[in-house]
């Protein structure tokens, strides 16, 4: 599948329905406590970059976003891949734009949470092929159980 990924406003219609099918996904797989996606409102933030990837013919299919903090921290938010598009690396693609933009920003270190266990695998295995190694909680998340915690530093 050819896609194109842009910079683009979270606040469109079929961004929107990425991020619910999204939250709809991630809903049953951990507690309500233990999840820590942002809502649209919250990725139309100046510190966040939304990121979407879509199709030949113009469809969302993809989605992730970058939320720049202080000491020079980037962090991976709302990485969503429609079911019809997974195996055509439009998750691979997305996580090099952000990588990319995050560069350009000058961050030193690219981090992320996602929930652990099974259903999680195959988002595990997507940051680790693109360089981000396993660590512990930073910020303000908690060392729960219910998420697995990566980082990238940026040369």
């Amino acid at each position: 599948m050819d896609v194109t990924i842009e910079i683009e406003s979270p606040l469109q219609d079929d961004v929107r329905a990425l991020v619910a099918a999204l939250s709809d996904r991630l809903s049953p797989l951990s507690p309500r406590e233990f999840q820590f996606g942002i809502g649209v409102d919250e990725m139309a933030d100046p510190s966040t970059t939304v990121f979407v990837a879509r199709d030949a013919a113009g469809r969302a299919v993809g989605c992730g976003a970058l939320t720049v903090h202080g000491g020079g921290i980037g962090e991976v938010k709302r990485m969503f891949t429609v079911p019809e598009a997974r195996g055509a690396r439009v998750a691979a693609k997305t996580l090099d734009a952000i990588t990319g933009r995050a560069r350009e920003l000058d961050l030193e270190w690219l981090m992320l949470e996602t929930g652990a266990g099974p259903a999680f695998a195959s988002a595990h295995r997507l940051y680790q092929r693109a360089g981000f190694t396993p660590r512990g909680p930073f910020l303000d998340y908690p060392n729960s159980g219910w998420s697995a915690f990566f980082e990238l530093r940026l040369p």
